[in-house]
């Protein structure tokens, strides 16, 4: 009699861990600053600092926080990136409490709303790697689609979302996640055995 709940709780252990697994997002506040703005002079490379320091992970979210009125992110191609070209965004969010989605593996580009914050390194390259941890860059769009002067390059999925309420810290975010998953599994395990 016992074996007979052996096998139902050995699949509901399964696919705790099967689902869990998959919602273990962070949301990070970009270059943990109080808002996206121009870097400080002492610390110019503060975003490319902070995104090369981070473990992004597909499906985790970036918020950038900064006064509507006073600045924008604009999501770019690689070339827009480089000569801080903001005429021609992929997208444009100006609300002040923007939240983007890591949907996809691949190198995302991000810019301020502002040519000259841009060329001051107010922008940010976010480098998402697949589940099996190599990076791809992100889907063409379709074929014959209008796509304005940089035709050459990807079309990217509109990902930018309302603001949740704010997570604390990434790691300690991942961290819990990962230990009440293993706490839970602990947990179904002992029941099987005893």
């Amino acid at each position: 009699m016992r074996k007979m709940y052996q096998i139902p709780s050995l699949i509901s252990l399964s696919l705790l861990v099967f689902f869990t697994s998959s919602c273990l997002c962070v949301q990070y506040k970009v270059g943990d600053l109080n808002a996206w703005g121009i870097p400080p002079s002492s610390n110019p490379n503060v975003y490319s600092l902070w995104s090369q320091a981070q473990k992004f992970q597909l499906y985790d979210t970036l918020l950038f926080l900064y006064p509507p009125s006073q600045d924008a992110v604009l999501q770019v191609t690689e070339k827009a990136y480089n000569n801080c070209a903001v005429s021609d965004p992929i997208l444009r969010i100006d609300d002040g409490n923007t939240v983007f989605n890591l949907s996809h593996p691949g190198r995302f580009y991000f810019i301020s709303g502002i040519a000259a914050h841009c060329l001051k390194n107010q922008k940010l390259t976010v480098d998402v790697p697949s589940a099996n941890g190599t990076f791809f860059p992100p889907a063409e769009g379709p074929a014959g689609a209008a796509m304005g002067p940089d035709a050459a390059s990807p079309m990217y999925p509109v990902v930018f979302g309302p603001s949740a309420a704010q997570s604390s810290d990434a790691v300690s975010s991942r961290v819990s996640g990962t230990v009440g998953i293993l706490v839970a599994g602990l947990m179904l395990f002992w029941h099987v055995l005893f």
